[in-house]
């Protein structure tokens, strides 16, 4: 598995800038143009772009900085993470370059109504809701096709006309010169936007826009185990493109509340436990805090302060994986501050009888509670 961060030679706390700026140092190095068609330099090209394509989107950058690439391929990076291609590895060049189709190796611009703009919403979930999965419907306003002219844009009875300046293509094309010769770009047509036609007589309800704002309730399902962070993408539930075009998506961004009783990390939660001194003295069963409960967890007799229980599969739900993770208990002597006048009196004998502490105690208790927390 390749470190995108060691592919763009940057620090994983490197700014948005750095990494814009060590891509297109790396990607002008390796362009296969300027190296004669080079194998090597070609796979180092995709690699590089591929790279940037992540680290430059802040929910990719987040999901594969917690989850690695694992982590892109499922609920955090939206389910869509591949290798790319050389047609792929073009395009985010001339993407960041903003040079359009460059090398005639991208996909030519479509005409016709362009999709609706993408929206983005925050999920608030709870930790038990984390546990579990969960479906919540969402109530959301969206930009839904005219029901006037049936999205078209156009007053019913008449009909777009062909758009005079492209011809209906959509699209105008000029030659240019570069840094690695002459190449065509290919832009909207700026009368038509690179609808190809052109609204004549607009629809009285929409205003010629094809569009109307409307109310839905969108179930959204949640699988267990995601973070604060990770993302839903749901394509084609957004809002309805201008004059017919297709929907946009919706981008869900989960974010999870604090649970004062839990500390976690991935999969893993941890709790603590407050024990009187007879309890770890003679050993108990105790109750402490579970995701879906309480859990009667077994003390040991001789149990020490700070000492770490780990009980397996009691923890999260791996996303969009098999297996839990596991619920570390962490307990902790409780030492009263106010005693009763009995308690003294038995306080004091059992100070007279009471061992010393053994010696090297301290340091082989904090060795086991480096090994306990895997320090």
């Amino acid at each position: 598995m390749s470190d995108f961060y060691a592919t763009l030679e940057v620090e994983r706390s490197a700014s948005d800038d750095d990494i814009k700026q060590s891509y297109r140092r790396l990607a002008m190095q390796y362009h296969p143009d300027k190296n004669a068609g080079s194998k090597e330099s070609e796979e180092k090209f995709k690699e590089l772009s591929e790279a940037y394509d992540v680290l430059r989107d802040p929910q990719k950058r987040a999901a594969y900085d917690r989850y690695g690439e694992e982590g892109l391929r499922g609920g955090g990076g939206g389910g869509g993470f591949h290798h790319v291609d050389m047609s792929e590895a073009l395009n985010i060049f001339m993407r960041d370059f903003g040079l359009g189709d460059l090398f005639g190796g991208g996909q030519r611009q479509q005409s016709g109504p362009r999709s609706g703009a993408d929206l983005k919403i925050d999920l608030r979930l709870s930790l038990a809701e984390v546990a579990a999965g969960v479906t919540k419907d969402i109530k959301i306003k969206l930009l839904d096709p005219c029901d006037r002219c049936g999205g078209v844009g156009a007053e019913p009875g008449t009909k777009p006309a062909r758009c005079q300046t492209c011809g209906g293509q959509g699209e105008v094309r000029r030659s240019q010169r570069s840094f690695f010769g002459q190449f065509v770009s290919v832009a909207p047509c700026p009368t038509c936007g690179g609808e190809g036609v052109m609204i004549t007589s607009p629809c009285k309800s929409c205003r010629g826009e094809g569009r109307q704002r409307g109310e839905h309730a969108i179930p959204i399902t949640v699988p267990a185990g995601v973070s604060t962070g990770q993302y839903m993408h749901l394509r084609g539930v957004g809002n309805a493109g201008a004059r017919g075009g297709p929907r946009g998506d919706l981008v869900v961004l989960f974010d999870v509340d604090d649970d004062e009783r839990f500390e976690r990390d991935g999969e893993d939660l941890y709790t603590e436990v407050l024990l009187t001194f007879p309890q770890a003295v003679r050993g108990a069963d105790v109750e402490v805090a579970g995701i879906a409960g309480p859990i009667m967890l077994h003390i040991p007799s001789g149990t020490q302060s700070g000492q770490v229980f780990q009980l397996r599969g009691r923890g999260l739900p791996r996303v969009n994986a098999s297996g839990t993770g596991d619920l570390h208990v962490r307990v902790q002597v409780w030492t009263p501050t106010d005693l009763t006048a009995d308690e003294k009196r038995v306080i004091d004998e059992l100070a007279k009888v009471h061992s010393p502490v053994p010696e090297g105690r301290n340091k082989g208790f904090w060795a086991k509670m480096k090994e306990a927390l895997g320090a």
